[in-house]
């Protein structure tokens, strides 16, 4: 999974659980319980749909990780070995 692909699984988790948020006005590194009122069984039932959705173990002492779309990117791409980053890592 990309970079892209993660935001577009949190983006979509987000939007199950805040149906009513605009999603859009979002910045990647706002919090999302400020941004969208969200509480922080909310921020849980996210973490736990990401988990099931990724197949991936999220440990609870992460979930700090996960309260901004930008971090919860790069935490996701960090838990899958995925490549977030938009070129390889060209440092030889």
């Amino acid at each position: 999974m990309n970079e892209s692909d993660l935001r577009a699984a949190m983006l979509e988790e987000i939007g199950n659980i805040a149906p009513e948020a605009d999603l859009a006005v979002i910045a990647e590194d706002e919090d999302l319980r400020e941004a969208i009122d969200l509480d922080s069984m909310d921020i849980f039932n996210i973490v736990i749909a990401l988990s099931k959705k990724l197949g991936i173990d999220i440990p609870d002492a992460d979930v700090g990780q996960l309260v901004t779309i930008g971090g919860g990117v790069r935490y996701l791409g960090d838990r899958l070995g995925a490549g977030t980053s938009s070129s390889p890592d060209s440092a030889s």
